[in-house]
């Protein structure tokens, strides 16, 4: 970055600071516009990481563990690659004279160019969530989807998000109220990285720290990845009583409560709740109560005094079920028109799920009111104050925003241009693939209402308190009313509602990590547009592979139990398609259903926020009750399933350590490693993964024995109802 000396003279006559103190804190408020942003060296890295993370994540996605390797990993990875095409191209400029003069070196490597290579590995980071769709239908229920319909969707939802994003860029990136809490880790990351240091006696450069982390990790790997599996959930307490149901019901990591179990394993740690090491101890506590409180208080009552005939079933399962214990055949109440056969529904009766499974959708629609409650509760008047600010014509810029203005801004009819297009070609293909997708144009239009509608709300919240409330349950809902029985509609509708307002948030947070590190605005949208078409050729492309590569893929009925191709988030995917979409909420949540009592949850979840409030108003000077946050306690299991109790426990464990007590001890230690020691655990456990599965599991090449086995608990998953037959389980 430059120095003061480097900015125009009409920029030093800025004297605003941002009006949040934690920018002001972490940002760098100077600028040199001279500095090259996009180079070879940019474009090399950039899309180099975003193929990489593409294919690395979505190969990550079918196992039982889904890594992410995020957009950190990619940043410090090419370092020391960005330094060494520094030191090593030639510095000749080609079409010297003409506006396409460039040079393969232009100099040492630098701040923006970096930036702009995490911006395109940004985009391989972020998951293709309708990556899904072509999963349930191809592999559970076992249709055809073809090639071209499905990459046309995944970069419909992508770009989709990108148009939405354009158009609440005004409100939701220059002002400096919306500050996107999040991003303040990557600039510090940034300026760690950047900033010139000498190898400390004794000890180690960053980028030495990161390799001997990343190398580690890799041949650790060899262990829970290949030799013995087990160490990716050690439930010991299932050992103590090998013959005992209820033992094992309590300590399965995988199928059971998950007491004392815990995966020395990184994959197991970070799969599903992110890296611990980038946990704020307020949030881990909050995740801590809220599972334990699931965990560990709702299940065990709810199994136990037998609610919705909680014994028939696992304790803990992602799958549906006859009333009987019996596994649901999906494929029998699927007609040939892919929509419920209302006759074999009714004779193979109601469809059933796990209690938890049941609760952790009450737990979701609590989520969900407790969210909005919370916000006007406890944030209203700032957010309002915030909100009014951001909109009014004479807003005050921050320092970073008057910075911006001497680049060239992105026109906003070219995010215009981009979304009518997009929403065109989305009717288009929905219409003319409509026996595939199901899902009518007015359909299409609803889903970019609801989008549009909760874009900037949700923005605002997500820009100004780092919460981000999901919209899976209204989409799912609205059209699983309007439009029953169709699977496919339902899951397209979830994805053009949902998941494209996700992905303008994702947007428009890269847009603010832009606009921090001043990066010029088209600059980032043609890193941000190229990026994202690569990315989805490259999930479409790695998804379709591996569907044709692994026999029975996602299929736990055929694959072995040690198999790690299990697909836990497909599968609930899958489910969601079932009881949303085929048999539809009313026949499960309303008047025709099993589950109509869980809708008490949404009441529950507007009432509790209200009554911290109070606390909180009655007893101003315990701060300790400012800090209870519903939302998080409520949604702290809105991923189990997939995720499994071991996820949590060995998550919790890790975020205790680096978030509190190295935070707290050894806090000079925490701020110069941690997040490197993150990045490099994922880096190195990632290139692990893919080596063993093209060496070793993709030619079957295993080791059978007692350490390659599960976690040792195989009577977790069995049901305590008397009468109830089930393979492999005793019958009470």
């Amino acid at each position: 970055m430059g120095d003061a000396s480097e900015i125009h003279p009409m920029d030093l006559e800025v004297s605003e600071e941002s009006p949040v103190k934690q920018v002001q804190m972490t940002v760098p408020t100077t600028d040199d516009p001279t500095i090259p942003s996009v180079t070879f060296r940019t474009w090399v890295l950039g899309l180099a990481a975003c193929i990489i993370l593409s294919f690395v994540n979505q190969f990550f996605w079918y196992r039982n563990n889904p890594l992410n390797v995020s957009a950190i990993s990619a940043m410090i990875a090419v370092v020391p690659l960005g330094h060494l095409m520094a030191k090593t191209l030639p510095e000749r400029s080609f079409f010297k004279g003409t506006r396409w003069e460039f040079t393969l070196n232009p100099g040492p490597f630098n701040i923006k160019e970096h930036v702009l290579i995490t911006i395109f590995a940004n985009s391989g980071a972020g998951t293709v969530y309708a990556t899904h769709i072509l999963s349930a239908v191809r592999l559970f229920y076992k249709r055809s989807l073809g090639f071209v319909p499905s990459l046309i969707v995944m970069a419909t939802t992508q770009i989709l998000g990108f148009g939405w994003a354009g158009v609440f860029r005004k409100y939701l990136v220059e002002p400096g109220e919306m500050w996107w809490p999040s991003n303040l880790v990557m600039v510090s990351l940034f300026r760690a990285l950047h900033e010139k240091e000498k190898r400390p006696r004794g000890g180690t450069t960053l980028n030495q720290f990161f390799l001997i982390v990343m190398m580690c990790s890799f041949v650790y790997f060899i262990f829970p990845g290949y030799l013995v599996t087990v160490l990716t959930s050690l439930s010991w307490v299932c050992w103590l009583a090998p013959k005992s149901v209820l033992v094992q019901q309590l300590g399965s990591g995988s199928s059971g409560l998950g007491i004392g179990s815990i995966g020395i394993d990184w994959s197991t740690i970070s799969s599903f709740l992110g890296s611990p090491m980038a946990s704020p101890w307020f949030a881990t506590v909050n995740v801590a109560v809220g599972f334990f409180l699931v965990m560990y208080v709702t299940t065990p009552l709810t199994y136990w005094f037998n609610v919705y005939k909680a014994k028939t079933f696992p304790i803990f399962s992602n799958k549906l079920f006859m009333g009987n214990g019996e596994k649901y055949d999906i494929l029998s109440i699927v007609d040939s028109k892919f929509h419920l056969d209302r006759d074999a529904y009714a004779k193979s009766g109601h469809l059933y799920m796990s209690t938890f499974f049941a609760m952790t959708y009450g737990f979701g629609f609590a989520t969900l009111t407790a969210t909005i409650v919370h916000v006007l509760l406890f944030d209203g008047r700032e957010l309002w104050n915030k909100t009014k600010g951001a909109f009014a014509g004479n807003a005050k810029m921050d320092i970073h925003t008057r910075l911006m203005k001497k680049y060239k801004s992105v026109p906003t009819w070219w995010f215009h241009l981009i979304l009518v297009l997009n929403i065109a070609l989305i009717i288009f293909t929905c219409e003319h693939y409509k026996y595939s997708l199901q899902l009518p144009w007015w359909g299409v239009l609803l889903a970019c209402g609801i989008a549009i509608f909760f874009t900037l709300p949700i923005g605002v919240i997500s820009a100004t308190t780092n919460q981000q409330p999901g919209l899976n349950i209204i989409t799912e809902y609205v059209i699983g009313y309007m439009y029953p029985e169709r699977p496919v509609a339902n899951m397209c509708f979830k994805v053009y509602g949902y998941i494209s307002m996700t992905q303008a948030l994702t947007f428009l947070m890269d847009f603010k990590l832009g606009h921090y590190m001043k990066i010029p605005p088209r600059s980032m949208f043609m890193a941000q547009v190229v990026g994202t078409i690569v990315a989805v050729v490259v999930y479409t492309i790695t998804a379709w592979w591996l569907m044709e590569e692994i026999p029975h893929l996602c299929d736990t009925s055929l694959l072995p139990p040690e198999s790690p191709w299990k697909c836990p988030a497909d599968t609930v995917f899958f489910d969601a398609s079932v009881i949303w979409g085929l048999v539809g909420p009313r026949r499960i949540f309303g008047d025709l259903g099993v589950y109509a009592k869980i809708n008490w949850f949404f009441l529950g979840g507007a009432i509790a926020p209200f009554l911290v409030w109070l606390a909180h108003k009655m007893f101003p000077n315990q701060n300790w009750i400012r800090n209870i946050h519903i939302p998080v306690l409520f949604g702290a299991t809105a991923i189990m399933p997939p995720a499994s109790p071991v996820n949590f426990t060995s998550w919790l464990v890790v975020a205790f350590i680096f978030g509190y007590a190295i935070f707290n001890y050894v806090p000079e230690w925490w701020k110069r490693y941690n997040y490197i020691l993150s990045g490099g655990l994922d880096a190195g456990t990632a290139f692990a993964t893919v080596l063993f599965f093209l060496t070793l599991q993709s030619k079957e090449i295993g080791l059978n024995w007692w350490g390659n086995e599960g976690d040792g608990c195989p009577l977790a998953s069995c049901p305590t109802a008397k009468g109830v037959i089930v393979d492999g389980c005793p019958v009470v």
